[in-house]
């Protein structure tokens, strides 16, 4: 479907929480094979890219942090994970011949920065560095920054919560936004006298297995595997395509791509 045939200028394909080594294999192979059907313009990757549980602070509440040395082998090895997962999808982006690629930082990637500035000469692990981001050709968003590609924002999404995240969201910002962060789907829309506005919260690409999420003690959630393909025309205007995964397969433009 080339992006012309109907008035679409500019094609975006947005993908939420992966939590890299803990990401679904299946959903990502989805992602992958829907980037080179789609060939988007744009690739903005929302942020928690990789769990990394190697300096999360919570590993340490009930019992006592180890010498330095003992963290640094696990943050190599999440850092490695981490970027064996961005070179699979930007495999997918190169064969798709998308140029413009996006981070936009999520709470879990700022995890690392933090272990950086308890360690600041172990700052080769800076999650913008580490992760080689520049060297990629991404642009690189702070987390809790936002990115405004037309009249969409997108950012990680840990700002607003609770139930209804995505009405919270465009109460307290009052624009069109799309997050991750929450691993469910939600959209909410109002209409202002400027004009209607809407949020998207886009699920999550996070292996869902209870071994996987002990944290959650057994707690049943709202997660869902998704992700987006966003069709811009002129005017910044735009239309919202979320594609939901389920059990390792998606349709996409009435084909069924399996994972």
């Amino acid at each position: 479907m080339a992006k012309n045939d109907k008035g679409v200028v500019k094609r975006a394909v947005i993908t939420p929480d992966k939590h890299a080594p803990l990401h679904d294999v299946k959903a990502i192979n989805v992602v992958k094979k829907a980037i080179e059907i789609v060939k988007p313009d744009v690739y903005v990757d929302l942020g928690d890219l990789g769990e990394w549980g190697s300096v999360s602070h919570w590993q340490w509440k009930r019992k006592k942090k180890p010498p330095v040395e003992y963290i640094i082998p696990r943050i190599d090895k999440d850092v490695k994970a981490v970027n064996g997962l961005l070179d699979d999808i930007d495999e997918s982006l190169d064969k798709a011949g998308c140029k413009i690629k996006h981070i936009c930082a999520g709470n879990h990637d700022e995890w690392v920065d933090h272990f950086v500035q308890e360690y600041p000469y172990l700052d080769k692990y800076l999650f913008k560095d580490s992760c080689k981001f520049q060297e990629r050709g991404y642009s690189f968003h702070e987390a809790g920054k936002y990115l405004k590609i037309g009249k969409l924002y997108y950012y990680h999404g840990h700002h607003f919560g609770g139930q209804y995240h995505a009405s919270n969201h465009l109460r307290k910002l009052g624009c069109n936004i799309m997050y991750g962060h929450h691993h469910s789907m939600q959209q909410d829309s109002v209409t202002h006298m400027d004009g209607a506005k809407s949020a998207w919260s886009i699920g999550c690409l996070k292996d869902m297995d209870s071994d996987k999420n002990k944290w959650l003690g057994g707690r049943q959630h709202k997660w869902a595997h998704a992700f987006a393909i966003v069709d811009y025309y002129s005017g910044g205007n735009f239309t919202v395509h979320p594609i939901q995964i389920i059990k390792g397969s998606a349709s996409l433009w009435g084909e069924l791509i399996k994972g």
